[in-house]
C-alpha cells in the first residue's frame, strides 16, 4: 500500500490558522495571512489560483519518499463562460534514489474552441509485476526497475459545441531494465521484457460539456480514441490500442451528484507488457496497485455518489462509491462471474471555494487489501 499523506499538511494548515488567529487577536500573523491567501476566497472570482504543497509517502520497495505537488486553474481570458483549464505537476525523490516528474494538463482556449489534454511522466521507479492475465498470482514475482518516459497528447478542436475533433499521440519508452526480488517461479514477460519505445498516432472523439472538471456536477464526457503504433513511426513492436470511455453526472438533490463511468481499452497486436491495459489506480477500481492485473482487454465501471458539501457544513463533504472489471486476453471473453468488486468510502474538503474544487481523501477496499488515497479534484 502506498499512501501519500499530503492531507497532514491540509490538517496542520487549518491548525495554523486557527493558532496564529488566537496570538495574533489584534491583527494577522504571516501564517494566517498566507493561509487565508490560499484556502479562502478572493474579491475576483475569474482570477486564477495556483498551490503547491509537501506530500509524504510510504511503500515497501521505495521505503520513505518525499515530494512536491503544485496546482494551476485558470479560464481562458479570465472569462467564467470558458471552461476551467488546470495544470497539475507532481515531483518525488525516495530513499532509494528513486525520482520522477509528473505534469498533467486539459486546457481550453478561449470561448472553448480548442482542447488540449494531456499527460507527459519522466521517472525512476520499481514497477511491482505480478505477471499477466486475469488468473496472475497475488503476490508479486518481481521488482522491474528501470526508466520510463511517457508522453502523450490530444490535440482536438470544436465541430460543434461540446464535441471535438482531432489527432492524438502516445509516446512511451521503459530502458535500463533490471528484475530484483526475483520469486522461484518467475517468469519475464514474453514481449518487451528488456524495455522498448513505442510511438503512437491515432485519432479521437471527444464529447464534453462539463464546465468544471475537478469537480463535475452534470454533464457527459465521452471519449472514443484509436492509436495505432509501428515500426513505420519508430516504435519496436506493431499494435492497435482502442479506448472507450463514457463518464456521466446526474445531480441527484441539493449539493448532492450521482457519477458514472464506463471504460474499456482493447488491444490488437503484440504490445509489450507495460503498454497493456492496466487495472487500479487512484482513478478507476481504487484500492488495486496500478498495474496488479494486466492484458490486452480491460472493462471496468465505477458508481460515485458524491455529498459536496454536507448540509451543516460550507467546506466538508463526503463520497461512497464502489467498481467492477477485468482483465481478458484476444482467446477468452468478458464474463460477468469474473468481475473483481471494490468499493470503498471518501472524505472532501472545499480548498478553493470560488472555483468549486475539493481535496478528496479516499479508502477503498478490495478482496486483497485496501488502498488510501489524497489527490485534489475527484477521480473521475
Amino acid at each position: 500500500m502506498n499512501l501519500r499523506i499530503g492531507f497532514i499538511f491540509f490538517l496542520l494548515q487549518f491548525a495554523l490558522v486557527s493558532v496564529s488567529g488566537q496570538i495574533n487577536k489584534d491583527g494577522d500573523g504571516v501564517f494566517k495571512r498566507y493561509f487565508d491567501k490560499l484556502l479562502n476566497d478572493t474579491n475576483d472570482l475569474s482570477a486564477p489560483k495556483f498551490m503547491t504543497y509537501p506530500t509524504l509517502a510510504y511503500s515497501p520497495e521505495t521505503r520513505w519518499e518525499i515530494g512536491f505537488s503544485s496546482l494551476y486553474i485558470y479560464s481562458a481570458k479570465r472569462d467564467l463562460l470558458n471552461r476551467l483549464s488546470e495544470v497539475k505537476a507532481f515531483t518525488f525523490y525516495t530513499l532509494e534514489n528513486q525520482y520522477g516528474i509528473w505534469l498533467d494538463h486539459m486546457l481550453y482556449t478561449d470561448k472553448n474552441t480548442w482542447f488540449f489534454l494531456g499527460r507527459a511522466r519522466y521517472q525512476s521507479f520499481p514497477l511491482l509485476y505480478f505477471g499477466i492475465g486475469p488468473d496472475s498470482q497475488s503476490e508479486r514475482i518481481s521488482l522491474i526497475d528501470g526508466n520510463y518516459s511517457l508522453f502523450r497528447e490530444r490535440f482536438l478542436r470544436a465541430v460543434i459545441p461540446s464535441l471535438y475533433v482531432g489527432l492524438e499521440l502516445d509516446y512511451q519508452r521503459l530502458s535500463s531494465v533490471k528484475y530484483k526480488d526475483v520469486t522461484p517461479n518467475h517468469q519475464q514477460p514474453s514481449v518487451g521484457a528488456n524495455g522498448s519505445t513505442n510511438l503512437g498516432l491515432g485519432l479521437g472523439i471527444l464529447y464534453d460539456n462539463i464546465h468544471n472538471a475537478l469537480n463535475p456536477r452534470k454533464g457527459i464526457y465521452s471519449e472514443w480514441a484509436v492509436l495505432n503504433y509501428n515500426g513505420d513511426f519508430g516504435s519496436d513492436f506493431n499494435f492497435t490500442s482502442y479506448i472507450i470511455d463514457n463518464r456521466f453526472y446526474v445531480p441527484v438533490k441539493k449539493n448532492t451528484v450521482l457519477a458514472a463511468q464506463l471504460y474499456g481499452q482493447f488491444t490488437l497486436g503484440n504490445a509489450p507488457f507495460n503498454m497493456l491495459s492496466l487495472m487500479g489506480g487512484e482513478s478507476l477500481m481504487r484500492g488495486y496497485y496500478l498495474g496488479r492485473y494486466r492484458d490486452k482487454n480491460l472493462i471496468a465501471g465505477q458508481l460515485e455518489y458524491r455529498i459536496l458539501p454536507f448540509n451543516f457544513s460550507k467546506r466538508w463533504g463526503a463520497s461512497a462509491f464502489m467498481a467492477a472489471g477485468q482483465v481478458y486476453d484476444e482467446n477468452e471473453t468478458f464474463q460477468f462471474k469474473n468481475l473483481l468488486p471494490t468499493g470503498g468510502l471518501g472524505l472532501r474538503f472545499l480548498v478553493f471555494p470560488e472555483k468549486d474544487i475539493y481535496t478528496r481523501v479516499d479508502v477503498a477496499f478490495t478482496e486483497e487489501g485496501r488502498g488510501i488515497y489524497f489527490f485534489i479534484g475527484e477521480a473521475f
